[in-house]
């Protein structure tokens, strides 16, 4: 009886030390999503949240701490500011937060999903994307918001996702979105 008690725990260890070798073999990678730089800092989504480290390396500090998820970080053209898509109360719109940290502030407040995609040159609009207008919610179009807050305004452009203003803000480089 004495020797069965000793080969079981033997074999309960050793199943034991396996099953936490195995753990420990079968976690990821960290991965940081999303990030945006500007010429002192980077800023990244991880776990949900928004993060910033100095481009020279150092500790992250946690921007963000919500009970929804923030992510797609774009600094502001002058650096001060970071807008974001952050998903609160089951619903997905546009905010922008001191690029030292703060209290979030909401720029879009309409039921389907606003996800940024920028900023004006001149850091006076948020650059995103929604299905506001659109007949399907598959169908995207880029819109522009005031920091300030206010109705969104949509670019005159057919669906897209994602775009970028050039250096004199006069022009828009868009990627469309082609649906059959």
């Amino acid at each position: 009886m004495r020797e069965t008690m000793k080969t079981l725990r033997r074999t309960l260890s050793l199943l034991a030390l396996t099953l936490l070798g195995t753990v420990a073999y079968a976690q990821e990678a960290t991965l940081f999503q999303k990030p945006t730089v500007n010429q002192t800092h980077i800023v990244f989504n991880y776990a949900g949240d928004l993060w910033t480290v100095a481009r020279a390396g150092g500790d992250a500090k946690r921007l963000t701490s919500g009970v929804g998820n923030e992510t797609d970080p774009y600094f502001s053209p002058d650096g001060t500011q970071i807008a974001f898509t952050g998903a609160y109360d089951g619903n997905t719109d546009v905010f922008v937060v001191p690029a030292s940290g703060g209290v979030p502030k909401r720029l879009t407040y309409h039921p389907g999903p606003d996800a940024v995609a920028g900023w004006t040159n001149d850091g006076k609009q948020v650059l995103f994307n929604s299905s506001r207008d659109m007949h399907a919610s598959s169908f995207l179009r880029l819109y522009t918001v005031s920091v300030n807050g206010g109705f969104p305004a949509a670019l005159p452009l057919p669906m897209a996702e994602r775009g970028a203003y050039s250096p004199d803000g006069a022009s828009l480089a868009y990627e469309p979105l082609n649906q059959w």
